[in-house]
């Protein structure tokens, strides 16, 4: 039950960050149209920038579900299962705690942004907690998919998705 809410979570954010992607897409082509017509367009650059970084963040869950960061899985396969099993907890255990002060230290920075109504130093002027919302959001979504996976180890229960063509990821 809860992992089929947290992998719907991790698909919606992925699904922003799709859009996210294609929304830098749009921006950087208005650009380089506007350059091109002699348009006078300010904060393109700025709204570029917001939304990579908001696609960047918002795919860190689903990414991490499908196993796609970096994990060092050369050394793991090279010990003893039990050597394994210990070192996953310790690497999930240490991973959940630095997710979850990252995750808080985002919410907290666009807290901060909204209260002293702290703008962007570009042309566009955005109130800067509208941009840092995302950063959050894929913090806080981030946090919990290390916590799934810990609780998945815990139970003895894969989290991780397997390939299309079942190859280990080594990295």
């Amino acid at each position: 039950m809860f992992q089929k809410f947290t992998h719907r979570i991790y698909s919606l954010m992925m699904i922003g960050a799709c859009l996210s992607m294609v929304t830098a897409f749009l921006t950087i082509g208005l650009g380089v149209i506007a350059r091109e017509a002699a348009w006078n367009i300010q904060g393109l650059d700025a709204y570029a920038g917001y939304s990579i970084a908001a696609a960047l963040f918002l795919a860190l869950p689903g990414t991490f579900k499908r196993g796609e960061h970096i994990r060092v899985t050369l050394l793991i396969q090279k010990m003893s299962p039990r050597v394994q099993r210990w070192l996953e907890y310790w690497c999930l255990s240490v991973g959940a705690l630095l997710s979850l002060y990252v995750a808080a230290f985002a919410v907290r920075i666009v807290w901060v942004s909204y209260a002293t109504h702290d703008v962007s130093q570009g042309a566009d002027a955005t109130p800067l907690w509208v941009p840092q919302i995302f950063m959050a959001i894929g913090c806080v979504g981030f946090a919990l998919s290390v916590i799934d996976a810990l609780w998945a180890h815990v139970t003895e229960q894969p989290f991780f998705e397997a390939t299309a063509d079942g190859a280990a990821r080594v990295e």
